[in-house]
């Protein structure tokens, strides 16, 4: 089972992607005091724990406390900041993104293999 590691600042987001070359990011923006955000919390773990693709690098930010790490997120995929939010990207693109009831286990599964 992987464990979900949370971005904390734009260095250690930029470490990822870097880092990370070809394997895909999903890239979860959480809110810690929204329910909605808790919900799709739980759809990130159970996409954590399920036969999820192991070469996807799963990372989160928690908007409160990285909102800077939010919004370089936004800046560099071109893709509007919404909370709860995630991306999966490819190659430093954003190739799919969802938001809030939207994130569930198997959009999570079905991105990861389609795209």
């Amino acid at each position: 089972m992987q464990k979900l590691l949370f971005l904390e600042n734009i260095a250690a987001l930029e470490q990822i992607l870097t880092t990370a070359g070809n394997k895909p990011v999903m890239i979860f923006k959480h809110s810690s005091t929204c329910p909605i955000s808790a919900r799709a919390h739980r759809e990130v773990d159970k996409f954590l724990a399920s036969d999820a693709p192991e070469e996807t690098l799963v990372c989160a930010v928690v908007v409160q406390a990285a909102r800077n790490v939010s919004d370089a997120v936004a800046a560099k995929t071109g893709v509007r900041h919404a909370t709860p939010q995630v991306l999966l990207i490819r190659e430093g693109k954003c190739v799919w993104n969802t938001s809030h009831r939207s994130i569930t286990l198997e959009s999570l599964k079905e991105a990861t293999t389609k795209n």
